[in-house]
């Protein structure tokens, strides 16, 4: 909810001042725009006579104290003339009475009355704060004024006049007065409070006049601070109709509409709409600068009611991504369902959701692998509260591990003798492998011949690699030591051991640790500005459960020594995603056309050994599988013999700590590998 902290209301409406002028112009935008514009001859007669009735509170609500109290007297001389007509034909039984007597009785009443009233204060008091004392006090005056009203009629007596008037019209101006008074109370207070409130509420739109829609406009009127103006919806029969007085519109006017009804907010209410429709709003949306949220399932909608605190921001992952396909059941549980899984790297952004899904197909044992006592305490206790509250009999092993130590990484293999691994531990910040090149190649380069070696020996069925798409023709320590990693699991399969080797590449992740998502959003809840590399940059993104879906089903696929790669759609430029999630928060972006703007996006450069754009295949002949979000690269590999012994010198080096030698090797191994700032990496080391 960082955007709703940081923006607010996103724009206040004007707030009502105290002349009357600005306060009617004001009041005629509330009440204007709370209409369809194309509306019926009687929807605008109301709408007239709602500005009047508007006005006229306003102008009273606005006249000075000494005129206000002048005005109360003179409608209680009214109301007390009313009351003696009322008390007079009642008690006659004819409602045609105007003569000398009722005259008299009249002159009589007011008389007493005003004294009366100066006395016990009742005008001393504000009419429109009248609360319970206010009524008592005039209670107790009208009991003061019926003493010398039944003196009048029942002592001295008026001809033509029954002395019952006495107690009969004192009973009458109570009501009268006490009437008055909440009827006051409640327009120059509630009323009043509402129309001004109008102008500093949130001024909403609804996108789906659907059940959603309607039960969420329902939960709106307990929103003091949320003041709905319109729907708009894509089915043709709503169009022009009104929904609880309120106009739907077209989805294609809203472009159009929401500049001119002012819409601060928009409630995206359409909960079964394809992430590829949804983003199409939320962009024709955020380019008007206005805040967006949206109900997050069908599931909400079924499960009950709709309410406002259903509602969340739109996050950039949902609009990033495509609409996840159904995974393949017999794919996800093929190497997983009853058997002793093993995952390194458990802790991490990719390992811990691999573990969650894992769980969900009841292995019978999960050894969760992780070097960080933090992280493997975190995941730890999220799955056992898993398996406690769904009853899952999976026995869990947390095990804290460098498995980029050798003999670690073989006790706990052969003590728990996994059947299926999969080795997500690495080391994959781009900036920090570059500086740490040693830490960076022992922990990925050797923590997966450990595991692969160990595996193999444990007799283990299957060992899946989580790759990177850096490894594609890399350009930095880290991309380098991923594609060392995947021709070690190659090299492996060739010699077809009997432990199936397997990698899985793909691109970004959105929400990982690292990311440019949460780094945005920071950076946009701190003011700015947002800092990019390039304003070029692309990269691929996927969301975490996706990916490790299809990681677990590509590894179902797995014959021994592919490399699969995912389908992650189309590139998305950096650049767009910083705009993107700014406009989402309903600011804008600053820039030399646009001075005055919310937030800053500044370049800052290219890290050393980033790319500006990524890729996914070395190879140029893919092939399709049988899941259509995976496909199969066929690339260049070494064989075991020639391979060994060059990562026994490279294990070496790293022993050693010589990152001059260990850089040189990984060269030899990655001939593709280009970096500008090798020269000055292998000066540093030395």
């Amino acid at each position: 909810m960082f955007c709703g902290r940081l923006v607010g209301s996103v724009r206040a409406a004007a707030n009502l001042r105290g002349g009357a002028g600005p306060a009617f112009e004001d009041v005629k935008r509330v009440v204007d725009l709370h209409s369809p514009t194309s509306g019926a001859a009687w929807h605008e007669m109301l709408q007239k006579l709602n500005y009047r009735i508007t006005n006229a509170l306003l102008w009273l609500a606005d006249r000075p104290r000494n005129e206000r109290r002048g005005l109360a007297i003179a409608m209680d001389a009214v109301l007390c003339v009313i009351a003696a007509w009322v008390a007079l034909s009642l008690r006659i039984g004819s409602w045609e009475l105007w003569d000398r007597s009722i005259a008299i009785v009249i002159g009589c009443a007011l008389a007493f009355w005003f004294p009366i009233a100066w006395a016990t204060r009742i005008y001393s008091s504000l009419i429109r704060f009248a609360g319970g004392r206010t009524m008592a006090g005039l209670g107790i005056a009208c009991a003061y004024f019926s003493v010398p009203m039944l003196f009048v009629l029942m002592v001295v007596g008026v001809p033509g006049v029954p002395r019952t008037m006495g107690l009969l019209h004192p009973i009458i101006f109570l009501a009268l007065l006490t009437l008055s008074r909440l009827v006051i109370r409640f327009g120059l207070t509630d009323i009043l409070g509402i129309i001004k409130g109008s102008a500093s509420r949130r001024r909403v739109a609804i996108y789906g006049a659907g059940r959603a829609g309607q039960q969420l406009a329902l939960a709106m009127r307990h929103e003091p601070h949320m003041w709905l103006v319109a729907f708009f919806d894509d089915d043709a029969r709503l169009h022009g109709q009104l929904l609880d007085g309120i106009p739907v519109y077209k989805s294609t006017s809203l472009d159009s509409l929401i500049d001119e009804l002012q819409v601060d907010e928009v409630l995206l209410a359409i909960p079964s709409a394809s992430r590829a429709r949804r983003r199409e709003i939320v962009e024709e949306i955020s380019a008007h600068n206005v805040f967006v949220r949206a109900l997050p399932s069908v599931g909400s909608i079924i499960d009950g009611d709709v309410s406002v605190s259903d509602l969340r921001e739109v996050e950039i992952d949902e609009l990033l991504g495509r609409d996840p396909v159904a995974p393949n059941t017999l794919l996800l549980g093929r190497t997983i369902a009853g058997k002793r899984v093993l995952v390194s790297g458990a802790g991490g952004s990719i390992g811990s959701e691999l573990c969650r899904q894992i769980l969900n197909l009841r292995p019978r044992q999960l050894v969760l692998v992780e070097q960080s006592e933090l992280a493997l305490y975190q995941i730890e206790r999220e799955l056992s509260q898993v398996i406690r509250s769904n009853g899952f009999d999976t026995q869990l092993v947390p095990q804290l591990c460098d498995i980029a130590d050798q003999g670690s990484a073989h006790r706990i293999f052969d003590r728990y003798r996994p059947e299926t691994v999969f080795h997500a531990a690495a080391y994959k910040h781009v900036p920090l492998v570059e500086a740490n090149p040693i830490a960076g190649l022992r922990n990925n380069v050797l923590g997966t011949l450990n595991g692969c070696l160990a595996a193999e020996k444990a007799g283990a069925s299957h060992f899946i690699l989580v790759s990177t798409d850096k490894a594609v023709r890399p350009t930095n320590v880290m991309g380098a030591s991923k594609r060392i990693c995947e021709l070690v699991l190659q090299s492996r399969a060739k010699e077809q051991s009997g432990t199936i080797f397997a990698m899985v590449r793909f691109g970004n992740v959105l929400g990982s640790s690292g990311s440019v998502v949460p780094l945005f959003k920071e950076q946009i809840r701190r003011g700015g500005p947002v800092t990019l590399t390039h304003r070029n940059v692309t990269r691929y993104f996927m969301t975490i459960p996706e990916a490790s879906q299809l990681v677990i089903q590509a590894g179902a696929m797995a014959k021994g020594g592919e490399v699969f790669v995912l389908d992650m759609g189309q590139p998305i430029r950096i650049y767009d995603l910083a705009t993107a999630m700014i406009q989402l928060c309903g600011l804008t972006v600053r820039s030399d056309e646009h001075p005055n703007g919310d937030i800053e996006i500044q370049e800052i450069g290219l890290r050393p050994g980033e790319k500006l754009y990524e890729e996914l295949l070395i190879g140029d002949d893919p092939k399709p599988t049988t899941h259509q979000r995976i496909i199969q690269s066929h690339e260049s590999m070494i064989e075991w013999n020639k391979l060994q012994p060059l990562l026994a010198e490279f294990a070496v080096a790293l022993e050693a700590g010589d990152a001059a030698r260990a850089l040189a090797i990984m060269a030899g191994l990655v001939p593709e590998y280009r970096s500008a700032t090798t020269d000055d990496g292998l000066k540093a080391a030395g």
